[in-house]
């Protein structure tokens, strides 16, 4: 039973039946669900695994069928939750041209995968095509990215993290590498959602992406 955690929720929404991977979910009489704007009764929800999920929403709720490994899951929104509500905003650090580098991609010889972990203690294992190798303070660093959506996704931590930037660490996006090289703007580092609640299934860094460097640029640690 999913228990929604306000009373201008319906008594009833509706039931979901999760069988061999899929999850059918089946609306109350009633209850006002839609997707993507038109009215449902019964409908197959894709997970968010490859593409965007299959989201049905009520009033100010909202869910969709989440994959973390072999796990499924549902997760709830509320457009009138609490965090948002006292939301406070973000902090970032001044912009630094020093923080945005210009790194040479290494392509792995061979198709390769790595491990991330996430908070729920899965660890999944993702397409890498290579390593960014930049210099930082005169030494040499490197962080592994994953692919995703056709660009690089670098999930990393550094001496920042649990003192000015969020504990967990950070996420940064690249474009995939031209001539073999490829930009890093840690300027454009942010949090990941698990710094703003604690219902979130954040990705975490891969050991080889913890780096032993402070980098005081992008996004703060929330609310610190």
């Amino acid at each position: 039973v999913i228990r929604l955690p306000r009373e201008s929720a319906p008594e009833r929404v509706g039931s979901f039946l999760f069988r061999g991977r899929k999850t059918v979910f089946f609306a109350e009489r009633g209850a006002g669900v839609t997707v993507n704007g038109a009215p449902v009764t019964t409908i197959e929800m894709h997970p968010d695994k490859d593409g965007p999920p299959t989201v049905i929403a009520f009033g100010d709720f909202s869910m969709h069928v989440i994959q973390r490994g072999e796990r499924f899951g549902i997760r709830l929104r509320d457009t009138n939750s609490k965090f948002r509500r006292e939301f406070r905003g973000l902090e970032w650090f001044p912009i630094s041209e020093t923080y945005r580098v210009r790194a040479r991609f290494v392509t792995h010889p061979a198709p390769r995968t790595i491990a991330v972990p996430n908070v729920l203690g899965d660890v999944e294992r993702r397409p890498s095509p290579g390593y960014a190798l930049f210099t930082l303070d005169g030494k040499e660093y490197r962080l592994e990215p994953v692919t995703e959506e056709n660009r690089l996704f670098f999930i990393f931590k550094d001496l920042t993290s649990g003192k000015e930037t969020y504990p967990a660490g950070r996420f940064l996006y690249a474009d995939m590498p031209k001539d073999g090289n490829v930009e890093v703007d840690f300027n454009k580092a942010y949090n990941p959602p698990c710094a703003f609640t604690p219902y979130a299934t954040c990705p975490l860094p891969p050991k080889q992406n913890r780096l032993a460097v402070r980098i005081p640029a992008g996004e703060k640690r929330y609310g610190h």
